[in-house]
């Protein structure tokens, strides 16, 4: 696989030649849906599959891996136009091996998701996921959980036909649809209330076939440090090994990190108890933070560099953004808010505004400024865009291999970013359940 970035003056058809292969297979790789707009800038993840075959009539494709003694799965990852689905024609060329993985191991990926998540988004997605975090169940008052706004039990069983192992979400998200801190520490300093938060969990991860639960209770600050270890190991004796414990934590770099969001995460207690962490390395570019990329690689290794002297290395997943920020210029603190936009919307404007998209190699991340003109070039508002594209993803994907993680998790994948998957899927094997 290479990662091409566009030059001035480029079309597919030239980048087709350059490496020669075909240009419907750029198209579809890269989800391009407008191939005449190529962007200064924008990458384009090349492949150079090992096996390729023609589909003819009467073929299936679970008759074509069953011949080639690969997984369905495989095939949905190697050709991500299928969707997901075993719908083949006549004439199609399908990737049946592509080229050998960058590095010989396998990973697990976790992706976390909303209910309502286009089914196609979904189902083109799982082939590449170990994990599916349902975002989410709250709290209530009286230790009983609030389901998902959606259906969960549908996302369970599209889930089950790709191997892939749902995951409860449990937040501190209350009726109200707003998190509480306060609710969190009564849970915690109530044990009798906590444990019936714990029977509820049990309940449910038993009657939605479940295969585990992410916790994810943040800004529990220094007082409720020892009581949600310990919170934590009540809910591991009552798994009892029949599921899996993810507790995500926050991107601490070191153990006397002072801030309530980082002061109640005991990293070394936390990762004796549970079964995978997935460190949240990403949001230094926030909505109404100064411009930043969403996860510089200097602050993610800080904080990787940290996690592994406390934590077990196979516990540990590295956060992954799958989304970018717009902020207009200056920044004003307490004024300026970010928008947020897709990386791919991120690359439709950047050819809208005419701005050409710049790669930082210290932080790892492509930015572009563009000019918005409501009415005249007295109104023009400066703004900066900091997003991801396929060198990120390489980037950050890389860390897993560097520190001998465990894996990553993707926060979110409501939206499909194909450079992302190809590059994990170039780089290694996919754990899968089945």
């Amino acid at each position: 696989m290479i990662i091409h970035t566009v030059k001035q003056g480029q079309s597919v058809v030239m980048i087709a030649r350059e490496y020669g292969v075909p240009v419907s297979r750029i198209i579809t790789d890269n989800f391009l849906s407008d191939p005449g707009k190529l962007t200064v800038g924008e990458d384009l993840i090349i492949r150079f599959p090992s096996v390729s075959y023609t589909v003819k009539g009467g073929d299936t494709l679970f008759g074509i891996a069953d011949a080639y003694g690969v997984t369905v799965n495989s095939l949905y990852r190697n050709n991500p136009f299928l969707n997901g689905s075993p719908a083949i024609v006549p004439g199609q060329v399908i990737t049946v091996v592509g080229e050998d993985p960058l590095y010989n191991r396998q990973v697990s990926l976790n992706g976390y998701v909303y209910p309502f998540i286009d089914r196609t988004v979904l189902r083109r997605t799982l082939p590449y996921l170990t994990y599916l975090s349902i975002f989410t169940y709250g709290i209530r008052a009286d230790g009983s959980l609030i389901s998902p706004a959606g259906s969960d039990e549908e996302l369970i069983r599209i889930a089950g036909e790709y191997g892939t192992i749902p995951l409860l979400m449990l937040t501190s998200l209350t009726d109200e649809g707003k998190f509480s801190n306060e609710l969190v520490s009564r849970i915690l300093n109530d044990t009798e209330l906590g444990d019936r938060v714990i029977e509820n969990i049990i309940e449910i991860l038993e009657s939605h076939s479940y295969g585990g639960i992410d916790v994810d209770f943040e800004y529990i600050g220094a007082e409720g440090k020892d009581a949600y270890v310990e919170f934590l190991k009540r809910l591991s004796e009552a798994l009892d090994g029949r599921f899996l414990l993810f507790v995500s934590l926050a991107p601490k770099s070191r153990a006397d990190q002072m801030g309530i969001l980082y002061e109640g995460h005991d990293y070394r207690a936390i990762g004796e108890i549970a079964d995978k962490t997935l460190v949240m390395t990403y949001e230094w570019g926030y909505t109404f933070g100064p411009p930043n990329a969403v996860s510089p690689i200097p602050e993610v290794k800080r904080v990787l560099d940290y996690a592994v002297s406390e934590i077990p290395r196979d516990k540990i997943l590295s956060g992954i953004p799958n989304y970018g920020y717009d902020w207009p210029l200056p920044y004003v603190k307490g004024e300026t808010k970010a928008q947020t936009l897709t990386n791919t919307e991120a690359v439709e404007q950047a050819y809208e505004k005419q701005a050409e998209i710049r790669y930082d190699e210290v932080k790892s991340a492509p930015n572009y400024n563009y000019y918005d003109r409501p009415t005249s070039f007295d109104d023009a508002v400066e703004h900066i865009v900091w997003f991801e594209n396929a060198r990120s993803c390489d980037a950050l994907l890389r860390l897993i291999n560097e520190y001998d993680i465990a894996g990553s998790g993707v926060w979110n994948i409501m939206n499909y970013f194909p450079a992302l998957w190809l590059t994990a899927n170039a780089q290694f094997n996919i754990k899968k359940a089945e």
